[in-house]
């Protein structure tokens, strides 16, 4: 805790302290109580939506401090009765998120815990309400956002006419690549017409282009109309390096020892365990990355040796650990098979986070169970990008390849296949 923090605490815990001493006075004093259901007050009005008045009018109306003051002067206030109030108005204004807040309130019977708990609920119904608002704000904003930024670099564009270049460049290279891919499977496939010209899908190009961009070094300039998303994107990308190490280090210890673990529960969490403490900061300069798969490999074959003891089978020979341990090393080597097949894997799961009309989680594929859910995430962010740039910056791109593809039909008459889905 911070000393902020601390400070904080023994406030709060000062306050309630004395409020409890304050009711228990003989008569009770109300005043600091009065200031309480005054906050209470302002802070159930703040909930209502406009139009509400019969339940605003029944707030002011049991909450009226004024007739509290009164009362409190007759030694007549009904404290659990307002308490009660409070919790039941709550209770119709919250979210069914804090239905069962709502319940252990009720099961509360110390007034000053109460009251207290009162206002830790109403902080987190604060928070829903602030979470609504933004929710259904957000297809709003992220409109007028769209066209502001579009706006905006139309404006760069007519003042710096090669502001484009490098984007240019970015799907230039993704055509080519695509019409090498075309190349290799004509040469492969007996009978093909090697003489027609090949139809490139648009979409296509572009998804391979944000593909690239998960591999992208960091040490050549982003193209333009990704600038503002380079750091998120290189993020993920460092995230994935991460993840990949993981996977293969999971698939190598499987192939070589999956019989002997297969019967242990949770086994590949366990080496992801091990895995990812070794690996924090792989991306600074400053990290070792060779030392640390080396460490990870030891650690490795004294983990699945403590298994196979515990239940009774042959640990692995000297010969067994060094080949787990060698090829763990390996795996940053380049060309390295285990490593080119998990980074396939990973290419294809992402590629399928593109369609917008994607509704669940694409399925995984084999070799990558292990880091699941930190793909699942890893895959949202980066699609979340995609989507909103290509909304943005869609029509720049349909340019150009309109440009790059069909250099000889007349703008605005070519049909194509519009990038941005």
């Amino acid at each position: 805790h911070s000393f902020a923090g601390t400070v904080k605490q023994i406030v709060h815990k000062a306050f309630w302290d004395h409020l409890e001493s304050e009711l228990n006075e003989d008569p009770p004093e109300y005043e600091h109580a009065i200031k309480l259901f005054e906050e209470i007050k302002e802070i159930l009005l703040s909930f209502l939506t406009p139009g509400a008045n019969r339940i605003q009018n029944q707030i002011c109306e049991v909450l009226d401090t004024d007739l509290i003051r009164q009362q409190a002067e007759h030694n007549a206030v009904d404290i659990h009765g307002l308490a009660n109030y409070i919790i039941n108005t709550m209770g119709k204004l919250c979210a069914p998120v804090r239905d069962n807040d709502i319940k252990q309130l009720k099961a509360t019977d110390n007034i000053v815990e109460l009251l207290r708990q009162i206002f830790r609920v109403l902080d987190l119904m604060k928070v829903d309400m602030a979470n609504y608002t933004i929710q259904n704000l957000r297809p709003y904003l992220q409109r007028n956002l769209v066209d502001y930024e579009r706006t905006k670099f139309q404006e760069i564009l007519e003042e710096t006419p090669s502001a484009l270049d490098l984007t240019t460049e970015w799907i230039k290279e993704s055509i080519e690549d695509e019409l090498s891919s075309i190349s290799d499977e004509s040469s492969s496939s007996p009978g093909a017409d090697s003489s027609s010209k090949p139809i490139i899908s648009p979409t296509l190009v572009l998804n391979n282009g944000y593909l690239k961009l998960l591999q992208w070094d960091y040490h050549k300039t982003i193209p333009e109309t990704l600038i503002t998303d380079e750091v998120r994107l290189q993020e993920l990308r460092e995230k994935l390096n991460q993840l990949k190490i993981i996977a293969c280090v999971c698939l190598i210890t499987n192939n070589m020892v999956g019989a002997a673990i297969v019967d242990v529960p949770d086994f590949a969490d366990q080496l992801k365990r091990i895995c990812v403490p070794l690996l924090e900061g792989m991306n600074k300069k400053t990290f070792d990355l060779k030392e640390a798969l080396n460490a990870i490999g030891v650690q490795i074959c004294s983990k699945v040796n403590r298994s196979l003891t515990e239940r009774g089978l042959p640990t692995l020979n000297e010969e067994m650990q060094s080949n787990l341990m060698g090829q763990v090393a390996h795996i940053v080597e380049e060309n390295n098979p285990i490593s080119s097949l998990i980074d396939k894997r990973i290419q294809l799961f992402m590629r399928s986070f593109f369609p917008s009309f994607q509704k669940c989680m694409p399925t995984m594929p084999g070799g990558l169970s292990v880091i699941q859910t930190e793909m699942e995430f890893v895959g949202s962010q980066y699609a979340s990008i995609v989507n909103f740039n290509k909304q943005v910056y869609g029509p720049f791109y349909a340019n150009i390849l309109r440009k790059l593809l069909f250099p000889e039909a007349p703008m605005g008459k070519v049909e194509t296949e519009t990038p941005t889905n």
